[in-house]
């Protein structure tokens, strides 16, 4: 089996075009600056960890693996909160974070039928560890997208591998996007979709906080970049078949391709993480994660009946952090009124890394379907016209 670390591709998910980041054809929403990465990894501590898995003509799926910090994530737990946007889908660990506002395991995101795997394992690797010698209960958080277009999704060998494999090389560089880690299966907009990330670092006046964003994109709709409606341009977007008029450009098999009724009504899912080194608790974190569905809402999503559309935000601040064996916690957090830049910083930054998870995606080919990436040259030419670099 084909188990390779993000930065790899396999023969199968070669292309001919050279993918491009969103700021690079003048995608750049917002008025924030990025971080040095423009990643997720530009909250300080935040560590990434990919392993694509390619094998035969069947297996394109991942794991995408996200380390709050370096320390014991057990007993230096970090607030955190979960918003659903629409909820058919998985997620493991959720009740438990919700209940205390707060995860003590990385979050792994990886395919629908992976998750009872990679959480297994994730619980493993915590149990492993010798400081955790005498803990007797873990609550692996683990998210998944369903990339059975691509992907022989009822067939999972080595996930559990691959999720020790992604914890092992995690670091705190750039992030590798596109068709790699647990987006090496995935849709957007019928068009190859994948891993995107982007930060934003407010200014000094505003804290100098900063807000990082990883999405795994497997979700159609109406795509629109900055405004632009790309999708109806190019003639491939949700309930195509139903509202365009006759003579209008069409795409053979509608959005999502022949006989795929799902994608062509815009279904799919779409796990987004948020990092931020803000001292937040989790009320404001899930205020926060809210956010976000208004940058998946930018990008042209309606969050359909069929798609899972999940949140999941953090702080990693020292001041905030928890110990299980405390008898009382003293918290730092920010105020009500300090969270409205924040908000901003996690719209803007959500719309970009999806933008990134879409442009640089690369073709990927199985026995069930091709299906490439979205065309750059195209794209720029439709943003060029308006005004748009």
């Amino acid at each position: 089996m084909g188990v390779q670390p993000a930065g790899a591709q396999s023969a199968g998910a070669q292309t001919t075009g050279a993918p491009v980041r969103a700021r690079a054809i003048g995608l750049a929403p917002g008025i924030f600056t990025p971080g040095r990465h423009n990643a997720i990894t530009d909250v300080a501590g935040v560590r990434v960890g990919q392993v694509t898995i390619s094998d035969g003509d069947s297996l394109r799926t991942g794991v995408t693996a996200i380390v709050p910090h370096g320390g014991d994530l057990f007993r230096e737990r970090v607030p955190a909160a979960l918003h659903v946007g629409n909820g058919f889908g998985k997620l493991l660990g959720v009740t438990q974070l919700r209940e205390l506002g707060e995860i003590e395991t990385p979050i792994v995101l990886t395919c629908t039928l992976c998750i009872w795997q990679a959480g297994d394992a994730l619980a493993q690797w915590m149990l492993a560890r010798p400081e955790n010698a005498s803990v007797r209960s873990i609550n692996p958080v683990v998210g998944e997208t369903n990339d059975g277009q691509l992907n022989a999704t009822r067939s999972r060998p080595g996930i559990g591998a691959a999720v020790n494999r992604a914890l092992a090389i995690a670091d705190s560089g750039p992030v590798t996007e596109g068709s790699v880690g647990a987006g090496h299966g995935t849709v957007m907009f019928g068009w190859k979709g994948g891993i995107g990330t982007s930060s934003r670092v407010l200014p000094a006046s505003l804290g100098g906080y900063s807000v990082g964003i990883l999405v795994q994109g497997n979700y159609g709709g109406v795509l629109q970049m900055m405004g632009v409606p790309i999708g109806q341009q190019l003639g491939r977007y949700a309930f195509q078949r139903d509202v365009a008029p006759a003579g209008a450009r069409r795409s053979p098999g509608g959005a999502g391709g022949p006989g795929d009724a799902g994608a062509e009504h815009g279904d799919g899912s779409c796990m987004i993480v948020i990092a931020t080194d803000a001292p937040i608790l989790s009320r404001n974190l899930e205020r926060l994660a809210a956010r976000a569905v208004m940058g998946l809402a930018r990008t042209g999503s309606s969050a359909s009946n069929g798609s899972g559309d999940y949140v999941l935000a953090f702080s990693t601040s020292p001041r905030v952090r928890r110990s299980p064996d405390a008898a009382l916690n003293t918290n730092d957090e920010l105020g009500n009124d300090q969270m409205s830049a924040l908000f901003q910083a996690v719209t803007e930054a959500t719309e970009e890394a999806l933008y990134n998870a879409m442009l640089m995606a690369t073709p990927v080919s199985s026995r069930a379907s091709r299906v490439n990436p979205l065309p750059v040259d195209s794209v720029r030419m439709l943003l060029r016209a308006r005004g748009i670099r």
